[in-house]
């Protein structure tokens, strides 16, 4: 099991750059640059006021010095010119470029008041500089997330200077250098724009505060829990991955990460109750996956959602929370139906942690995640203060729970100092691994406004008259077109980047599109359309590298793994469709808990019909006629308007709708189980 485990945790440390083997020197100055950044950003939290394009850049300037410190040029050996694959030191040219890098990337701190004189009209220094700034960031991304950002950024760019000469269709006015680097590089309007300027002052914490947890031992903690609460059931060990990755989403935005985390334990447990390899690892692709939707903490770009749609967090945690409960409800379903096809039982009770010692040994850190929901949701703070809060209790709670650990041992008679100081270490370790995550993060928000800097300055327009052109006036098929795009643009770049991009283009035009043709689209509808495409992309196949990760724990083929996985993942793919066309999904202008809760038990009930009719079964094997009333009773639940529209019924009668499509629901329960009772048993 070493190996396979191994193999997955290498797919991490590609994510995270961890490629580079230090000398003991080099750590001593990588971990001390990460653990500058923790401080720094906690600093930023509490009592350091500075202007916001300052944090920004200082922000961006850690990342690019991590990643080149840390990432050598080529990933893999190579004979010609060797020494920019070096993986066992840094060499002098990486020190090179960690250098005019952050010099490149801080030059719009140290000219700040030049650069505020001279705004739109750059000097010939100014363009140097902001064209090295874009070129390093375009080559740090490269390394920390692969070529596909850069790429396209490099596109968008090239399409910027050409535009003129395309032919009329694409024709667009085009920038001049000037033009472009003041935009790009020497405002906020670019590099320095609101996804860094969110990634700089909000969703670091937040992934600070995830790394602390990881490292002082919640994930065992929460798989654990799981475990011991669902392993007994008929699929447990299934059933228990899916809340323990749910709980570790809670603090954590990475699929992989999660993946590694919880995938270590739980894809075996499901191995040995009977789940086929590339089931129990598509199970744990998708579980991990949608670790992301899950409120109060969300992915990355949730944080960003907020800031383009100009509503306060906890708004966007209230709508992304019946989607993201009915999204897992529904995958639970799935391991169920799949239990019952194969036959299999829970786990046998030796193999079940108690509830109680878990409890016991764990519950400590479930009182920051408490913390920091009651200071969201209750006080509703802002989330940079929430986080803060929560990660200053749980500093706390490591240095308790580590010199507990030392006095209940009895190895140690000066427990109290020992404990201290294993406290303080795995802090700081949290504080590197928060460091290390963050890399990734911060350069695909800083690359990817290249793209919105230039959406912004008519590329955008252009776009929206071609797409909607495509979609030739049909919300559904832009919708289509949308969900298409997202899924292809993320098999290269991670989720908030594949978010930023989809947003600005098409957040906007399926709101314009919606309300032209009847059809009212909230705008945050539309970015959560976004976002969730984003996020299915993680395992979409070929790429999908959350698949690979989990393929490798389960030792099953990676591409078979990714198509079941996304065959999971179609019943949270039909959730952002019917949430554009039923705002009620997300709440939208309703704040009734009783009416809240009612649209939320349909959603279930909607999204438990169309997972039968994914995995052929409901309580025994689908035969074709039941296929439309599942269907039917889908559409029903999700979006009760339906009957209104089609029977010209008083919109008052909305949510008694409700009833005829349980009634289809119903109706195929009583056929089945009829059949189980007159026939041979499946």
């Amino acid at each position: 099991m070493p190996d396979k485990s191994d193999k997955a945790k290498e797919i991490l440390k590609e994510e995270t750059g961890e490629i580079r083997v230090f000398r003991p020197h080099e750590k001593f100055l990588f971990n001390t640059i990460a653990i500058s950044w923790a401080l720094f950003q906690l600093a930023l939290a509490s009592f350091l006021i500075m202007n916001s394009t300052y944090v920004r850049a200082i922000h961006l300037a850690f990342a690019m010095v991590l990643v080149f410190l840390s990432i050598p040029f080529f990933k893999k050996p190579k004979k010609i010119l060797s020494f920019l694959s070096i993986t066992n030191k840094i060499p002098l040219i990486d020190y090179i470029f960690a250098i005019v890098g952050a010099i490149s990337v801080l030059y719009i701190v140290i000219d700040y008041n030049g650069l505020a004189m001279r705004a739109g009209s750059p000097i010939p220094r100014d363009i140097i500089f902001g064209l090295l700034a874009i070129i390093m960031l375009l080559e740090a991304t490269r390394r920390s997330i692969g070529p596909a950002l850069s790429f396209i950024a490099l596109l968008f760019t090239a399409y910027a200077f050409f535009g003129p000469y395309m032919p009329d269709v694409l024709a667009y006015k085009g920038v001049t250098l000037s033009k472009y680097v003041s935009q790009i590089s020497l405002s906020t309007e670019g590099i320095y724009g609101i996804p860094l300027g969110v990634s700089a002052t909000i969703v670091y914490l937040f992934v600070l505060l995830g790394s602390m947890l990881e490292k002082a031992g919640a994930g065992k903690f929460f798989i654990d829990l799981a475990i011991s609460l669902l392993g007994k059931y008929k699929g447990g060990p299934a059933k228990a991955s899916i809340v323990s990755s749910a709980l570790t989403g809670l603090v954590s935005g990475s699929s992989i990460a999660n993946i590694v985390t919880t995938g270590t334990f739980t894809i075996p447990l499901m191995k040995s109750v009977g789940y086929p390899a590339t089931k129990a690892a598509a199970t744990e692709v998708a579980a991990s996956t949608d670790g992301q939707l899950m409120p109060p903490v969300m992915g990355a770009a949730a944080f960003i959602i907020a800031e383009y749609v100009n509503v306060p967090y906890i708004d966007v945690v209230k709508a992304a929370a019946i989607p993201a409960f009915v999204s897992y409800f529904a995958l639970f379903f799935v391991t169920h139906l799949e239990a019952s096809k194969l036959g299999m039982k829970g786990l046998p009770p030796e193999k079940i942690p108690s509830f109680k010692k878990t409890i016991k040994n764990g519950a400590h850190y479930l009182i920051p995640i408490g913390l920091l929901v009651y200071e969201l949701v209750v006080l509703r703070h802002s989330p940079e203060l929430a986080a803060y809060r929560s990660i200053l209790l749980l500093g706390g709670i490591i240095l308790i729970q580590e010199v507990i650990k030392l006095k209940k041992s009895k190895t140690q008679s000066n427990y109290l100092f020992q404990g201290i100081k294993n406290g303080i270490k795995l802090i700081g370790e949290g504080f590197i691994g928060g460091s290390r995550s963050m890399i990734s993060v911060a350069l695909a928000c800083a690359s990817a406004g290249i793209i919105v800097g230039l959406v912004n300055t008519g590329i955008g327009s252009m776009i929206t008259e071609i797409v909607e052109q495509l979609a030739q006036g049909n919300i559904f098929l832009l919708l289509v077109i949308t969900a298409i795009a997202s899924l292809l643009l993320g098999m290269g770049l991670p989720t908030t980047a594949t978010y930023i991009v989809m947003a600005s283009l098409t957040a906007p035009v399926i709101v314009e599109v919606g309300s032209r043709y009847g059809y009212f689209v909230p705008l945050m509808a539309a970015h959560l359309f976004c976002f969730y495409f984003g996020i299915l992309a993680d395992d979409t196949p070929p790429v999908g590298l959350a698949s690979y990760a989990a393929a490798a724990l389960a030792d099953s083929e990676p591409i078979p793994t990714g198509l079941q996985g996304f065959l999971y993942d179609m019943r949270t793919a039909i959730i952002p469709f019917m949430f554009v066309f039923n705002p009620d999904l997300i709440l939208h202008h309703i704040n009734s808990w009783p009416l809240g809760i009612l649209i939320f038990v349909m959603a279930i009930f909607a999204a438990f019909a169309f997972t039968s009719v994914l995995q052929g079964w409901l309580i025994t094997k689908n035969k074709w006629y039941d296929i439309p009333f599942l269907l039917a009773a889908t559409l029903i639940l999700f979006d009760p308007e339906i009957l209104i529209s089609i029977f010209k019924l008083s919109p008052h009668l909305k949510y008694l709708m409700y009833i005829p499509g349980l009634i289809l629901f119903g109706v195929v329960l009583l056929i089945q189980k009829s059949r189980i009772n007159t026939s041979p048993a499946y």
